[in-house]
């Protein structure tokens, strides 16, 4: 199963690769050649469909658990001063994503969608300190009753050039559900409050919508 936001991508590279191994088969009787594009472009089309793939996933809702909302590794776990939405201190979460990470966006709650918004930005490096507020990012705060205001950023990284984000403001969040998609290397930053107990450390591996990151 393939996301949606990969299908003209997973079509446009099945086509080029198909159109320029029959032009280089019709330019050449080198069949090395042949078979070396040959394999070449086939591996270029699995990497294509790798990236995209969407795998299906039952969230086993938990109004007083914070669950992963992406595939990747916790990179930070600190006490921060979050001054986009909150203006206070709150428990900031990061999970990075490599290339080869599935990148689907979930609600880590379930709630009300209060705030949700782009920003352009920058591509630092998705682990550089000031990417999560100079990176291109959208911002998005679900209302719950057990955590209160809950925040998740979707940060580009520096091959990241396109994030797209469902979320709108006034919609119900449901948890484990697609908010999004992050195309290419990037990170997910959680801001919950201080008395959220965190349940991961910092280079743990979580899988969205499965994976546990904080509990009431």
């Amino acid at each position: 199963m393939f996301h949606k936001e990969g299908y003209q991508t997973i079509i446009l590279s099945i086509v080029l690769s198909a159109g320029l191994l029959l032009l280089v088969d019709k330019a050449t009787d080198n069949r090395i050649v042949v078979y070396t594009l040959g394999i070449l472009t086939l591996l270029l089309v699995f990497l294509v469909l790798w990236f995209f793939r969407n795998p299906k996933r039952e969230a086993r809702i938990n109004h007083h658990q914070v669950l992963a909302p992406v595939d990747g590794k916790v990179v930070v776990i600190e006490e921060v001063e979050e001054h986009e939405y909150f203006n206070d201190k709150r428990l900031q979460i990061s999970i990075f994503m490599s290339p080869l990470n599935v990148h689907v966006t979930r609600y880590p709650v379930g709630g009300e969608v209060v705030y949700s918004k782009y920003h352009p930005g920058k591509f630092l490096v998705a682990w550089h300190p000031k990417s999560s507020t100079d990176n291109e990012r959208t911002t998005v705060v679900v209302r719950t009753k057990e955590f209160g205001d809950v925040l998740f950023r979707q940060v580009a990284g520096a091959v990241a050039r396109r994030i797209v984000n469902y979320a709108e403001e006034g919609d119900e969040a449901v948890q484990g559900d697609d908010s999004g998609f992050i195309k290419f290397g990037s990170r997910l930053d959680v801001f919950l409050p201080l008395d959220a107990k965190i349940d991961v450390q910092l280079k743990d591996k979580v899988k969205g919508a499965l994976t546990t990151i904080a509990h009431k």
